[in-house]
């Protein structure tokens, strides 16, 4: 007797659902909260593509929004395959199946969900705001069934292409670029969308009349096509995602059938990793300072390239420093000291230092007798911090004075810069010795439960603090501008801004040396609650 191996598997993802949901009440009201959210947007975008109906320049929109809704469904496992079981083919090695069988399950398992049905409201609407005339409507319901399972099909095929990779620790590194790509992707939405308001969607039109030959939006496409009577066109761009579909299948089966039958090689791989990190932690320690200084610079450096979590707090601190005052400089709507925000983002780093290091920081707690000895610790770690923020907050502070094309107020942006940056490494310090909290090295959270106000109170309130430290810098900056002929000295912010913000901050860090000398079993214990 044949067994149904895809009703097995959509019976399987919907057990995996259902059982994911009784875990807790709090998972359960997070699941419905987004699912209300997600189909709500999806109603709201199916109403909006609906009344696009008959507008001219209807294409150029619907088919844009599918190119990037499968490039979004194809991108998707490099950054949540990790959190999604269903993605990963290996846990099915030990089955008896074929890769034909195997493939059609995993198809349809891949259908359900929350996703899938906020796109089929997405080709729903862009398939209603096409068709105009019976042979457009002939066309648009498989359109976007292939436009779907394309969609599907490329999400399968990269995960299961890519699933040793993002099962491994390089993988779940990669996830931390999520952040960065959403980031970037908001400021690009936002730049689209001000450009749009103020052009037209004529914009739009260029890349519409390559779009609408790529699929899956050349499926999208067949539909105007259709109800133009260009029925050779709708029958190419149909057939072109056809085959991109038969394609995507192709290599889907071939890396699921080597994946299935071939050995792991991520211990051969473990140790090529462990060699590559000995060399680089090599080089790192010969341009280091010597004694405890380098050490502890050396730590909190590889803290900020292996552990994921403290990598992902960087790089988002990286891209939205960058991305924020280098946008709104394009846009031509930004100040030249939104270039503070990149110091500002990276100053950041310095709160809860002692949260990084988890349970293992009673190791740096036997190294600590004495208040000399944590400013040494606190110092070393500001240090760290300053080798990457210096350079990258006067890069940031040059590329937006270029982009203005405001040079003469360099100096006194980047003075600003370093003051509210010293400022920051000053009250991060304390609040790290203060306010310390532990980062679990589970999940996605980054906060221990019932350690949510201890958090807010040391990156707000260490913020705030910063702020008021960098008042006097602030003042100057304001009274030059505004004062005539005080343009020509704004120059002097510069090594001012410099002077005042390496002031703060030793003044900071011996403040809160005899803090964290203390209070090391209290920080101890906070830190180790992960």
């Amino acid at each position: 007797m044949s067994t149904d191996v895809t009703g097995v598997f959509v019976r399987l993802k919907l057990s995996l659902l259902r059982n994911g949901l009784r875990q807790s009440a709090g998972r359960r009201a997070a699941y419905a909260a987004s699912a209300v959210v997600v189909l709500l947007f999806g109603a709201l975008q199916l109403l909006g593509l609906v009344m696009l109906r008959g507008n001219a320049h209807a294409e150029s929109v619907v088919v844009l929004l599918v190119a990037v809704l499968a490039l979004g469904w194809a991108v998707m496992p490099l950054f949540a395959a990790g959190g999604d079981e269903t993605l990963d083919p290996t846990r099915l090695v030990m089955l008896p199946l074929r890769p034909a069988p195997l493939m059609r399950a995993l198809l349809a398992a891949s259908l359900v969900g929350i996703g899938p049905l906020f796109t089929l409201c997405l080709l729903a609407g862009s398939v209603i705001a096409l068709a105009h005339g019976p042979a457009a409507w002939a066309v648009a319901v498989p359109a976007a069934v292939l436009a779907l399972l394309v969609c599907v099909a490329a999400a399968r095929a990269v995960a299961t292409a890519n699933i040793r990779l993002l099962t491994s620790r390089r993988g779940r590194d990669l996830a931390v670029l999520s952040g960065l790509v959403v980031a970037v992707g908001a400021q690009v939405v936002n730049f689209g969308a001000q450009r749009l308001g103020s052009s037209g969607l004529s914009q739009l039109d260029p890349a519409t009349e390559v779009l609408r030959w790529v699929p899956p939006a050349s499926a999208i496409g067949a539909v105007r096509s259709a109800g133009e009577g260009s029925y050779g066109a709708a029958v190419l761009q149909l057939a072109l995602s056809a085959a991109a579909l038969a394609g995507l299948l192709a290599w889907w089966s071939h890396h699921l059938t080597r994946l299935m039958t071939s050995p792991d090689g991520s211990t051969l791989q473990a140790v090529a990793d462990a060699a590559e990190g000995g060399r680089t932690s090599a080089g790192l320690a010969r341009v280091l300072p010597a004694g405890r200084t380098g050490t502890v610079m050396e730590r909190s450096l590889r803290y900020a390239w292996r552990d994921p979590k403290t990598k992902a707090a960087w790089v988002t601190s990286l891209a939205v420093g960058l991305i924020v005052p280098l946008f709104n400089a394009v846009q031509g709507t930004g100040s030249i000291y939104f270039a503070c925000f990149a110091a500002g983002m990276l100053g950041i780093q310095m709160y809860n230092q002692f949260g990084q290091d988890t349970s293992a920081f009673w190791m740096v707690a036997m190294t600590i007798s004495s208040r000399r000895d944590a400013y040494a610790e606190l110092r070393a770690r500001a240090l760290a911090l300053l080798l990457v923020t210096l350079p990258y907050a006067t890069l940031v502070t040059v590329l937006t004075t270029a982009l203005l094309g405001d040079w003469a107020k360099l100096p006194a942006v980047l003075g600003l810069s370093l003051a509210l940056l010293g400022a920051m490494l000053a009250t991060g310090a304390w609040a790290s010795a203060r306010f310390p909290y532990s980062i679990p090295q589970e999940g996605r959270k980054n906060v221990a439960p019932g350690q949510t106000g201890l958090a807010w109170m040391s990156i707000f309130g260490g913020m705030a603090a910063a702020a008021l430290l960098c008042a006097p810098v602030i003042a100057v900056t304001i009274w030059l501008n505004v004062t005539p002929g005080g343009d020509g000295w704004t120059w002097l912010l510069l090594p001012g801004g410099a002077l005042y913000g390496a002031a703060v901050t030793s003044l900071g860090l011996r403040l809160a040396a005899p803090r964290t000398a203390e209070r090391l079993p209290e920080i101890l214990a906070a830190v180790s609650k992960g």
